[in-house]
C-alpha cells in the first residue's frame, strides 16, 4: 500500500513526524524552515495559534491562527494544545487538531519552537517527535545578523541576545544540533537527518505486513 505520505522512492506504508527545528532568533531556523518546506513536498508546516497581532503580509490560518487571549485561555483550559508558551507578552501554541491524524496517514509536520515548546511536545508524544538544533558559529555573528535585520530596537536586541544564550544553554536536549555557518551546508545536514529519521523501522508500519510476505506467513 503506498500512502501519500510516503517520503520518494519508499513503497511502503510509514508513519509520519514531528520534524522539531530550533534555533535562537538569527540562527537560521525560519530559513532552513522556508527551504525544507520549498524543496520536500512531503512535510509541511504545524500552523501555530498565536494572540499576537498579524503583521502586513500574513494570512490568517496559513502563517498562523490568530487569536484572542481570551480564546487563547479557553484552548489551554480544554487541553487542545500539544504545547504552549509566552514569547515577548504574546502566546503561541500548537494545537493538536489534525496533527495526529495527519501522522497516523503518513505525513510529516514541521515545527519552529523554541526550547519550552519542544521539551512540552516531546513530553506528550516522543515516540513521532525529533528535535533538531540550530547553533550560530559565534555569538558575535548572531548579533551581526540580528543588526543587519534593521528591524529591532537595540534594546530589542540585548533581550533577543540575553535570551539566546539562555536556549543555547539547552543544547543537550535535542537529538540533534547543526552549526548554521553556510546556510545550503546547513539545509543539507538537516534534510538528511530528516530522511534517515523517515526511514527508521519503528516508522515503517507496513514493513510487519511486507516481511511476513517475504516468509510465505
Amino acid at each position: 500500500m503506498v500512502d501519500s505520505g510516503k517520503h520518494s522512492g519508499d513503497t511502503l506504508q510509514r508513519r509520519g513526524l514531528m520534524f522539531i527545528l530550533s534555533s535562537p532568533s538569527g540562527a537560521g531556523k525560519t530559513t532552513i524552515s522556508r527551504m525544507l518546506l520549498e524543496r520536500d513536498s512531503e512535510i509541511r508546516l504545524s500552523v501555530s495559534a498565536t494572540t499576537r497581532p498579524m503583521r502586513p503580509g500574513e494570512i490568517d490560518g496559513v502563517h498562523y491562527h490568530f487569536v484572542t487571549e481570551a480564546a487563547f485561555e479557553q484552548m489551554v483550559a480544554e487541553d487542545e494544545f500539544y504545547e504552549w508558551a509566552r514569547v515577548f507578552g504574546h502566546n503561541y501554541g500548537t494545537p493538536k487538531g489534525h496533527i495526529r491524524a495527519g501522522l497516523k496517514e503518513g505525513h510529516d509536520f514541521l515545527f519552529d519552537i523554541d526550547w519550552q515548546g519542544t521539551q512540552q511536545l516531546y513530553q506528550k508524544d516522543q515516540q513521532d517527535v525529533v528535535r533538531v538544533f540550530i547553533l550560530p558559529p559565534s555569538l558575535e555573528e548572531l548579533h551581526r545578523r540580528l543588526t543587519g535585520r534593521g528591524t529591532d530596537s537595540a534594546e530589542v536586541i540585548a533581550a533577543r541576545m540575553e535570551r539566546a544564550r539562555a536556549e543555547i544553554s539547552h543544547w543537550d536536549g535535542y537529538d540533534y544540533v547543526v552549526v548554521n555557518d553556510d546556510v545550503e551546508e546547513c539545509y543539507a545536514k538537516v534534510a538528511e537527518i530528516l530522511h534517515a529519521e523517515r526511514m527508521k523501522r519503528a516508522r515503517q508500519t507496513g514493513l510487519i505486513g511486507f516481511v511476513r510476505g517475504l516468509m510465505g506467513g
